[in-house]
């Protein structure tokens, strides 16, 4: 997230001891609170906006609205309930093998002339 090396770490440390000097602690303090503070919110809308969607989306991630989270989970995952609901068939292949094509494990036919 940061590209922060060693020598700018240690930089940034100076100017704050510059800069806020003997009240550092206190102000260490307070960004860590405002930052537990902050936390808190996100998670108390996490738990209404849950709660708010009602049972149907009780397994709702926000983390799911992430775009490449999205593609990933829709695109590289597979979907064993479908595999498993149509007898080892997908959707596009029960439909295929319904209108007389190859079921699933089936071997197209072979014509040894054709080469």
């Amino acid at each position: 997230m940061f590209d922060v090396g060693l020598g700018e770490m240690a930089v940034l440390v100076v100017l704050a001891l510059v800069i806020f000097g003997d009240k550092l602690p206190q102000v260490a303090g307070q960004a860590g609170r405002m930052l537990r503070q902050f936390r808190e919110m996100a998670n108390s809308a996490k738990a209404d906006l849950q709660e708010g969607l009602g049972p149907e989306f009780k397994d709702f991630d926000i983390a799911d609205l992430n775009p490449k989270t999205f593609v990933r989970k829709h695109l590289f995952e597979d979907d064993d309930d479908t595999y498993a609901s149509n007898g080892g068939l997908l959707a596009d292949d029960a439909s295929y093998a319904a209108a007389g094509g190859l079921g699933y494990g089936e071997r197209p036919p072979f014509d040894s002339e054709a080469t």
